[in-house]
């Protein structure tokens, strides 16, 4: 059989819609047009400014049509203590969007051809029970099916993870952890979020690689990509760099703290990587632009693969549409469909932290919005800015 694109679209899963991914020419002429809510002084601009002057927003939005800046904000303190104003160029936590990183990274091994995303978890990392490591793939880790579940939840880990001062301690400490943790499920059968998965994914990075899984990103992501702001900083890094925001939590009492002495040494695969907005835009249009796969791998990875249930939007969020939208999970980021286009992207969130980041691909829009405030601050400011795009309320 003659192996076509089509072929391996289907057989890695990729959703009809993904197909319009890096094909521009192929947009509806209605995609060039910029609605006037998106614009300067328009309803999200007014939108945000209203949360900023409550003080449920602190942080930036950068929205971006076709590469070029549409509406660029920022509010609140990126450093209470020493009263630095969150800016353009701040750096901010990513959470758990450091996920689309770490899958970009697997896709591109697997492109060169240094591994298989029906790859075996036992074949790459040792130290796993045969159930788990015979049965567990990377597609699996992939889309959050492997059964494993959220590491910092294992018993006694915030007490060990206090105690690491090295890149190489986190990740050795945290596969090993995950070596002990048991599965929800069988491998395949179901779906729940996965720490753990996307942990030991940045692990799989390195040992193909040979390289650290950090270095690896810094090579293969954030170079080719341009996103010179971009890193793994260090906790001692993020309590002295005036350029990274400070994450603000608030506790039942009411008034916010600074949370970065509750943080271990460095972030991992799964999450706590650092990006400036115009970065991680930089980082959509690498993509899209072929500059970090292949047109074809690029459909394969943000094609949908798992079919998530309809959720319940957020306090302070706008009402989902009717009918919902229809939402999946691809390898590594989410993918829905609304008002006709294929959306994909990833959220994140912590005690004071709180991300969203989103791609249009067909249309050709990229929404990167990062707050140091609790979840849910970026969401509202996701929906409103979909349902402008998309035209669908």
């Amino acid at each position: 059989m003659t192996t076509t694109r089509r072929t391996i679209l289907s057989l890695a899963g990729a959703t009809p819609l993904a197909l319009a991914i890096g094909n521009p020419a192929g947009a509806d002429p209605g995609h060039l047009t910029v609605p006037d809510g998106l614009r300067p002084g328009g309803k999200l601009d007014t939108f945000v400014a209203d949360l900023a002057a409550k003080d449920e927003f602190s942080g930036s939005l950068l929205l971006t049509h076709r590469g070029r800046p549409v509406l660029s904000r920022s509010y609140g303190m990126a450093n209470k203590a020493l009263g630095i104003p969150n800016g353009p160029d701040t750096i901010f936590a990513l959470a758990s969007v450091t996920k689309v990183l770490t899958a970009v990274s697997v896709v591109q091994l697997v492109e060169r051809g240094k591994l298989s995303f029906g790859a075996k978890l036992g074949t790459l990392l040792d130290g796993f029970a045969p159930a788990i490591g015979e049965s567990v793939t990377v597609h699996h880790l992939l889309t959050h099916t492997s059964g494993l579940g959220d590491f910092h939840r294992a018993p006694g880990f915030w007490e060990t993870a206090r105690t690491w001062t090295s890149a190489q301690q986190v990740m050795d400490g945290i596969t090993q952890i995950i070596r002990g943790m048991p599965v929800a499920f069988p491998a395949g059968s179901s779906h729940t979020y996965s720490n753990a998965g996307f942990h030991l994914l940045g692990a799989i990075v390195a040992k193909v690689s040979g390289l650290s899984y950090y270095d690896y990103v810094r090579q293969n992501v954030f170079q080719p990509a341009g996103m010179s702001r971009s890193d793994f900083y260090t906790k001692p890094q993020w309590l002295t760099d005036r350029r990274i925001a400070h994450p603000y939590t608030r506790p039942e009492s009411g008034e916010r703290i600074d949370d970065i002495g509750n943080r271990y040494f460095m972030g991992t695969p799964a999450g706590e990587a650092f990006c400036s907005c115009s970065d991680l835009d930089r980082f959509a249009q690498a993509l899209l632009r072929g500059k970090l796969m292949s047109p074809p791998f690029l459909q394969i990875y943000a094609g949908g693969k798992v079919p998530l249930p309809r959720t319940t939007p957020p306090p302070g969020a706008p009402p989902l549409p009717e009918p919902p939208p229809v939402t999946l999970q691809c390898y590594g980021p989410l993918g829905r469909v609304r008002g006709g286009q294929w959306i994909f992207g990833h959220g994140g969130g912590s005690p004071g932290i709180s991300t969203s980041f989103e791609v249009y691909p067909d249309s050709r829009w990229t929404l990167v919005v990062f707050s140091n405030y609790d979840p849910p601050a970026t969401l509202p400011i996701e929906e409103m800015a979909r349902q402008l795009i998309t035209g669908q309320r």
